[in-house]
């Protein structure tokens, strides 16, 4: 008897090989069939990451999927997670699935699902392909179109790219350079292939660019653990010059600037919001529940709406399909803009950064320094992940404690057990990915942050 089926976050996820096989992907692929057959079927779009047989699984997919009647396109790949979203709105396909387990360690994959809009499928919709899942389904061989959509894709980036800007940054900072850091991942060559679209004189130099199924010996999620070549890449490097570091499907990203400093995802949200404020861009900021606070008390003191959401790419999508979005983004570097889809975009992303940069003629750490002067706060930030054996419950975390000196003033439970203090908040919170227990914490200084992690672990016991 085949094991039970979960969907987790957008999608499913698991050890190849071990929970994600081809038999198992039959059976979703089944079961995703009878869904959009259920809706009326029509176009679906398949890509994948490198991951390891990751082409051969999408390619399985898409035949399954065309057997079963419904008109399958396969992207030539590797490609990003946002260019199979742009595909799913470019072709007007009734949903997607991208073969990809986007940050999660190399003996993961896994399939994200897409609906007509490009953007997650809403928990409802996860819930509904998981009923349909059979106990086992044969392989299927039927047609599919292989579908080449990365110029149009370029070409949708050029559109909401400050071009004329970005090439004032090369005429004045002749020794500027952009790194891009990959990580082994999708994102691979495709900033260079923009540069080349749109004739940006730009120098580029990128890391790890190559297809790499075990992503160069990390984990393709853009944090400091893992960058250890980017941060040594950008040590002799003089600002403004900084790194866009996507993972392993492209849709996060992450910062390091020149020096080899880590600019983290929190910092490179409001960096952004900012921006787009000041280009003169209204509408609600929407963040997820371990984004940093300092977001709150700069929609304060600019004047717009600051929106807190559970965690996940899902809920921020609802957000962007009701309007009046400015930006949304998540702690993880998950960042969208509502103009281009319902879905994060590290690259895209990356390049509004750059011309950020281009625009202001301030450097990213500068910018979020003004930000700091402006809000009256001081931001420091890190994540302990934690492994588990087996399920956490939290109900014994419902209660806040003094830690780290502070004493709680209050606690929120919107996703995870958030614990208030005057100076700081840490949130633990299950991963919806893999068996990990993340603690998340800010505070005014390093010190006061790592303090409370540290005493967050002996509280878990983990």
């Amino acid at each position: 008897m085949q094991r039970e089926i979960r969907l987790g976050t957008e999608g499913f996820r698991g050890i190849i090989g071990r929970e994600f096989t081809f038999a198992n992907l039959h059976r979703l692929a089944e079961a995703y069939g009878r869904y959009l057959l259920e809706r009326g079927g029509g176009r679906v779009v398949v890509g994948h990451d490198t991951r390891f047989q990751a082409q051969a699984f999408a390619q399985a997919l898409a035949a399954h999927l065309g057997q079963m009647g419904l008109e399958a396109h396969l992207l030539p790949g590797p490609v990003p997670t946002p260019l199979l979203s742009f595909a799913v709105r470019q072709l007007e396909a009734a949903g997607g699935a991208m073969v990809t387990a986007s940050h999660n360690p190399p003996e993961y994959l896994g399939l994200k699902f897409k609906d007509p809009s490009g953007g997650p499928i809403a928990p409802e919709e996860a819930r509904r392909i998981e009923a349909l899942v059979p106990e086992e389904a044969r392989e299927s061989q039927g047609p599919y179109r292989v579908s080449e959509l990365r110029g149009a894709y370029l070409e949708a980036l050029a559109q909401l790219v400050n071009l004329p800007a970005l090439e004032r940054l090369a005429q004045e900072h002749p020794g500027f350079t952009l790194f891009h850091d990959a990580m082994g991942g999708a994102g691979g060559g495709l900033l260079r292939r923009f540069f080349a679209h749109v004739g940006l004189p730009l120098r580029l130099v990128e890391l790890r660019a190559e297809p790499h199924p075990l992503f160069y010996g990390v984990n393709p999620e853009p944090i400091p653990r893992n960058l250890a070549a980017t941060l040594e890449a950008l040590a002799p490097a003089s600002p403004p010059s900084f790194a866009v570091v996507t993972d392993g499907d492209a849709d996060r990203v992450g910062v390091v600037l020149a020096g080899g400093h880590y600019f983290n995802p929190h910092q490179a949200l409001a960096v952004l919001a900012h921006h787009r404020f000041l280009q003169g861009r209204r509408g609600r900021v929407v963040k997820n529940f371990a984004v940093s606070w300092i977001l709150d008390r700069l929609g304060a003191r600019l004047g717009f709406e600051v929106q807190t959401t559970p965690i996940g790419f899902k809920w921020i999508k609802v957000e962007f399909l009701r309007g009046d979005v400015l930006i949304g983004g998540e702690e993880s570097g998950g960042i969208g803009f509502p103009e281009h889809l319902p879905e994060r975009d590290g690259l895209l992303a990356g390049l509004l950064l750059l011309q950020s940069v281009a625009e202001r003629g301030l450097e990213l750490a500068e910018q979020f320094r003004q930000i700091e002067a402006l809000t009256g706060l001081t931001h420091a930030y890190d994540r302990l992940d934690l492994p588990l054996k087996a399920p956490l419950d939290l109900t014994a975390l419902e209660e806040p404690r003094p830690l780290a000196g502070l004493r709680p003033v209050g606690v929120e439970r919107l996703d995870g057990v958030k614990w208030l203090y005057p100076e700081a908040w840490l949130l633990f919170r299950p991963s919806g990915t893999e068996p990990v227990l993340r603690l998340y914490a800010e505070a005014t200084s390093p010190e006061l942050v790592q303090a409370l992690l540290r005493e967050a672990r002996g509280v878990v016991g983990v």
